[in-house]
């Protein structure tokens, strides 16, 4: 029985992760195509997916590479748009924090937007599920996720200069993060910081190297905290 229990969550885990297929491709591919017309290889380009495995991350170190900065601000930069990593783990933790330490090691090398929003959403509707079903349902919304990730990746980097560059695939990157972000601005202190966010990005948009997304990153956290506290609200 608890076989089939972890099972059943693996294959829910699928169901609720295929949806993001459709972000995860042009997204994946769009990477490809800019990685190696920036000068990066087939190779190389497949290798940044698989190392970093964080999409606008990528993004971002690539802007900054093709833009000649300092190697310790394209890794600054890279870091602070990764910095909600460190938040997805800490909200996670109670979930999956029992597992064995290589399975702990397999869900946080592929904690990553879709997969922290899914299964956050998930394990606080169905609260008493084990650690191995949540893990099982973790797992299987990384399945339609993840492998296609460095499928397109790939498939971009091979394809290149051929896409027509107006086919618009960088509209997945903003609809990604909506979606993503929408179901989870459940209290005034989650729609606080990100309206702080918002508001700090576009002002300091000018700030070059993209800095202004560490400030804005910042702020929104600051402004969130500060909510909370002022309010008397519990995330």
């Amino acid at each position: 029985m608890a076989g089939d229990g972890v099972m059943s969550s693996y294959w829910r885990g699928v169901r609720d992760g295929l949806p993001f297929l459709f972000v995860v491709g042009p997204f994946g591919m769009l990477f490809g195509v800019l990685a190696t017309e920036a000068g990066l290889s087939v190779y190389e380009t497949l290798a940044f997916s698989v190392v970093v495995i964080a999409g606008a991350a990528q993004f971002t170190a690539l802007q900054l590479l093709t833009e000649n900065a300092p190697t310790l601000v394209v890794i600054a930069s890279a870091l602070a748009v990764n910095m909600r990593m460190a938040m997805y783990s800490a909200a996670i933790t109670p979930h999956l924090g029992p597992l064995p330490i290589w399975k702990r090691g397999i869900a946080a090398y592929f904690l990553v937007d879709q997969t922290y929003a899914a299964s956050v959403l998930e394990f606080e509707k169905h609260p008493d599920q084990t650690p191995a079903q949540k893990f099982a349902f973790f797992l299987g919304v990384m399945t339609p996720i993840c492998p296609p990730w460095y499928v397109v990746t790939l498939l971009g980097a091979m394809l290149g200069t051929s896409i027509p560059p107006d086919l618009g695939l960088d509209f997945a990157l903003p609809i990604a993060f909506l979606a993503m972000i929408g179901p989870l601005l459940r209290t005034p202190a989650h729609r606080i910081a990100a309206l702080v966010s918002v508001v700090l990005a576009l002002s300091f948009a000018w700030v070059p190297y993209n800095l202004g997304l560490i400030i804005a990153g910042l702020g929104g956290m600051i402004a969130g905290a500060q909510a909370e506290q002022r309010l008397g609200i519990t995330p």
